[in-house]
């Protein structure tokens, strides 16, 4: 799965990228390169593993807001003389390949064989995925997570303190770990061995914030450096509800604030009466009908309301997954799911949120029991997984913003 998918992300990097026409005032066309992995969040790695830290508001220096682990290991490759493009998709496509592997054997042991499969295969295939092979800490985060939960489950307090600390080195979304071995110490009952080792895994970001305390003299600078991408915290209504009218009404109306292209609303409704037509008289119709045409209209969809319908589809759906397979999920699982879907949707903001779920393994676990149960709309599903895969690769290889 790994070796498959990322084969796909590479020739539409490197091969299918360069070849396609990209808008004058972008910028010149891409170039057959490593470069192609390099963009975006990108750079601020780049300057913290080269240059080190800065942080001034004044002067706009916000890269405290990226956490240290990546570009630590990054500047340890670096030293065999590799520059930072290299080494950096070294860390992090190598880190996905092993996140990979500890998810399926912690999936197998609590779930089975079946839901290990299918759930390798979204992670695998999940569009943001992409992360895990551009230069992003998605890979590094993904591994420390699940191996920190996986600890966990096994009752292995320092597998617990030492992966879970190494997770909170490395995004600030960390923080959901913490609060769900804590909370799952106290629904089990645990001993007060795994209490310290669920405090033990906040070691990474108590350390960056002193870390941040003796250099800056700040020990939150990391959460202030956030306001250069969020105002405040909170729930971002607003933002909701542009990417709800962006779905239903389409970008040019809600731009507009009119009705100034009226084909897209009609033809959201359309999908929407064909959709609910479909499930209606599922009973009457083979299955080989529903099953293409069901998919035409997922498809569809996607190509009328683009980026907002995934980053929407990806948070709420996950909710709704969480709470269909609450009973099969174990209980960090689910409740490391439940945290991180709170403090993202707490984060006061909507930027990059298809991104930052993916990295919450929980998501993917319990997508990859409801895949178990149905295998044939699994296999659908990673297909349409593979196009919406080989589509953002080429976007970010174009320097588009993807997530």
């Amino acid at each position: 799965m790994w070796l498959f998918s990322r084969l796909l992300v590479a020739i539409a990097m490197f091969i299918i990228a360069p070849s396609l026409p990209i808008p004058s005032n972008h910028g010149t066309n891409v170039i057959f390169g490593w470069d192609v992995l390099f963009a975006w969040d990108s750079n601020f790695y780049k300057i913290i593993a080269t240059n080190g830290y800065n942080f001034s508001i004044e002067r706009k220096e916000y890269y405290v807001a990226f956490f240290p682990l990546l570009p630590m290991l990054s500047r340890a490759i670096m030293s065999l003389g590799l520059p930072f493009e290299v080494a950096g998709t070294i860390v992090n496509n190598v880190a996905f390949l092993i996140a990979l592997i500890v998810a399926y054997l912690w999936i197998n042991e609590f779930y089975g064989i079946n839901v290990a499969r299918w759930t390798i295969a979204v992670l695998a295939w999940f569009p943001m995925s992409l992360f895990g092979t551009v230069i992003y800490s998605e890979g590094l985060y993904l591994l420390f997570s699940t191996a920190a939960l996986r600890a966990f489950d096994k009752k292995q307090n320092f597998g617990t303190a030492i992966f879970g600390a190494l997770a909170t080195a490395t995004r600030p979304t960390g923080a959901a770990l913490v609060t769900a071995c804590l909370l799952t110490a106290w629904k089990e009952k645990r001993g007060i061995k795994s209490y310290i080792a669920s405090l033990a895994t906040a070691g990474g970001i108590l350390l960056y914030s002193l870390y941040c305390q003796i250099k800056f003299g700040d020990a939150l600078a990391f959460f202030h450096a956030q306001k250069a991408w969020r105002s405040s915290l909170g729930f971002y209504w607003q933002g909701w509800l542009k990417m709800l009218m962006q779905i239903i009404a389409g970008q040019r109306n809600w731009s507009a604030g009119y009705l100034k292209d009226p084909w897209h609303p009609l033809l959201f409704l359309s999908i929407v009466i064909s959709g609910f037509l479909l499930w209606y008289f599922r009973k009457n119709l083979d299955f080989k009908k529903l099953y293409f045409c069901f998919y035409a209209l997922i498809l569809f969809l996607w190509l009328l309301a683009g980026d907002p319908l995934v980053n929407t589809v990806t948070i709420l759906g996950g909710a709704y997954l969480l709470w269909h397979c609450r009973s099969q999920l174990t209980p960090i699982t689910l409740i490391y799911g439940c945290c991180s879907l709170g403090l993202i949707l707490a984060s006061g903001g909507t930027l990059s949120l298809n991104r930052i779920a993916y990295g919450v393994v929980s998501l993917s676990v319990a997508l990859g029991i409801l895949l178990s149960r149905y295998p044939r709309w699994g296999y659908g599903a990673i297909v349409f997984f593979a196009i919406l895969l080989a589509s953002v690769s080429v976007r970010f290889a174009q320097n588009f913003w993807v997530a």
